[in-house]
């Protein structure tokens, strides 16, 4: 599975904000980082302009401090004032040997791999193996369904406004899109991170719920604050799925790290 995104393609009106959050990290997180890395819409050439936001993985040399995460935050509300072009800038940030694990090569080392185009430092995908599509890899990167679901409930259940209900929606819709896409992944043969590819790939082996994952890839762009659509996420599709993932691959290695 090759890397599908590049600095190359970074569209012109995205390439200031690239160049800004270059500078930025270099100053903010000068001796703490490792690499960094975009993944997302801007790295592959396909963001819109205004509605699009900027996905961007750190990796430090040491595990993130409170601190790393207030300069991380930092950033984001810099570059999101600063830049039109975006609704938003995201930074995730681990720790090089997490990265590196044995226990995270089939996710967040496949991840770094596959879907993250180096920026800044050494590329931590030299130290990777080449990857496949295979149950293992669909297994660790989404066999985790069950623990969103909890997360999406008590999410619903503490919303108070149609602003974070949109982003809960936004969010449980690219997780279901793209479990619905994994589980069937080994069978497909490739990876892509298109929405809408991933529907129709899923639509192929399971077309009695077709429509409605196409419908959930167009939330996952254009989300509603309706709660409803999240009720549907966790007491109708989504546990459907999560059963059929573990009868499939499996679950997730459990991590000591999280919760």
């Amino acid at each position: 599975m090759e890397r599908e995104g590049s600095l190359a393609l970074v569209q012109t009106e995205f390439q200031p904000l690239v160049a800004a959050l270059r500078d930025h990290l270099a100053d903010r997180f000068d001796g703490r980082l490792h690499s960094a890395y975009l993944y997302g819409s801007v790295p592959r050439g396909t963001a819109q302009a205004g509605r699009s936001d900027l996905d961007v993985l750190l990796a430090l040399h040491t595990e993130p401090t409170e601190a790393d995460r207030a300069e991380a935050r930092a950033v984001e509300a810099e570059l999101d004032a600063a830049f039109d072009a975006i609704d938003g800038a995201g930074i995730l940030l681990f720790g090089r040997d997490v990265l590196l694990s044995e226990l995270e090569r089939h996710d967040l080392g496949w991840f770094v791999a596959c879907l993250c185009t180096p920026l800044l430092g050494a590329d931590l995908a030299e130290q990777l193996p080449r990857y496949r599509p295979t149950s293992l890899l669909a297994r660790e990167t989404n066999g985790d369904l069950g623990d969103a679901l909890a997360r999406w409930r008590r999410g619903a259940a503490g919303a108070i406004d149609e602003a974070r209900l949109r982003s809960l929606v936004r969010g449980a819709s690219r997780k279901l899109v793209r479990t619905a896409f994994t589980l069937v992944m080994p069978w497909y043969g490739r990876w892509t991170s298109d929405l809408t590819e991933q529907a129709e790939a899923f639509a192929r082996y399971y077309p009695e719920r077709a429509e409605e994952l196409r419908k959930i890839a167009v939330l996952a762009g254009n989300p509603v604050g309706d709660r409803d659509v999240l009720t549907m996420y966790t007491e109708d599709l989504g546990p459907w799925l999560a059963a059929e993932y573990l009868t499939v691959h499996g679950a997730k290695s459990p991590r000591p790290y999280e919760s």
